[in-house]
């Protein structure tokens, strides 16, 4: 699979890794748009959220836990953060593998983009 994302995970592509379990990995995103931004993905190649099923409901409820975990070792956890998922390229998905972005260290604006 020539997926950017499932090389990542592969360790293939280099990439600032701040969390990995059997489900994910978490990483910095190389074009950060807070002090703290982070990428949260499966090791599952899932292209979009469209594709997600009710058998993935745990791995998404775990990518949700690993973002709550890594705000608090990031100590962004009390003063805020935001949890992005984009689908689709109007979203803004720019590769095709669900990813969550946390974003904080900084005040979000609203409405976004």
């Amino acid at each position: 699979m020539d997926c950017l994302f499932c090389k990542i995970a592969r360790k293939e592509i280099q990439a600032k890794i701040v969390y990995e379990d059997t489900l994910v990995v978490a990483f910095e995103d190389v074009n950060p748009q807070a002090p703290v931004h982070i990428l949260i993905i499966p090791h599952k190649h899932i292209a979009t959220s469209l594709e997600l099923t009710a058998d993935d409901a745990a791995l998404t409820g775990h990518m949700i836990a690993v973002a709550n975990k890594i705000a608090q070792d990031k100590a962004i956890a009390q003063s805020g953060f935001r949890m992005v998922m984009n689908c689709n390229r109007d979203a803004g998905q720019s590769v095709f593998h669900i990813h969550l972005h946390l974003l904080g260290g900084r005040p979000m604006s609203w409405p976004p983009g």
